[in-house]
């Protein structure tokens, strides 16, 4: 049975296992710098999420064991009603293609939609295997992400 529910402090240790097998499995990919987060950033993560800071977190349980999870947060719009913001999303390799991400998203969304965030957005890679779910819950608008670091730098790479 697939039960999905806000994280609670008896989830840290899965917690913690799933987050490093998100970061493992991105960690490297071409174009991609490593995902290195020492046990004080997985810490300081898990206290806000667990404290009901800004960012929350829900976990998919599937007959009991935690299989998914989902971080993601609200933020105002300059025009419009709120947004929601799906940071991360990974469900467990072996538990993949039985709806866990899609019942994950929409938990998601009726909680934007709870909060005054009724737009949920995420981003993904062009070629992520996931985009065949993402395509048929979701509208592809065309943006493409820029990320800046500061300070900035003149070297193109």
């Amino acid at each position: 049975m697939l039960t999905i529910d806000s994280l609670t402090e008896l989830d840290h240790d899965e917690w913690e296992g799933l987050t490093r097998s998100f970061h493992a499995h991105w960690a490297g990919r071409p174009g991609r710098p490593a995902t290195e987060v020492d046990d004080d950033g997985y810490e300081r993560t898990w206290q806000r999420l667990v404290n009901g800071e800004q960012v929350r977190g829900i976990c998919a349980r599937l007959d009991g064991k935690m299989v998914g999870i989902a971080h993601y947060l609200f933020h105002d719009s300059v025009w419009g009603a709120g947004r929601c913001y799906l940071a991360e999303l990974f469900v467990d390799p072996q538990a993949r293609r039985r709806g866990i991400a899609t019942a994950m998203i929409e938990r998601v969304a009726k909680d934007g939609d709870e909060h005054g965030a009724p737009r949920l957005y995420w981003n993904t890679e062009i070629d992520a295997d996931a985009r065949a779910l993402y395509d048929k819950l979701a509208v592809y608008k065309g943006y493409i992400v820029y990320n800046y670091s500061w300070p900035a730098t003149t070297a193109v790479t």
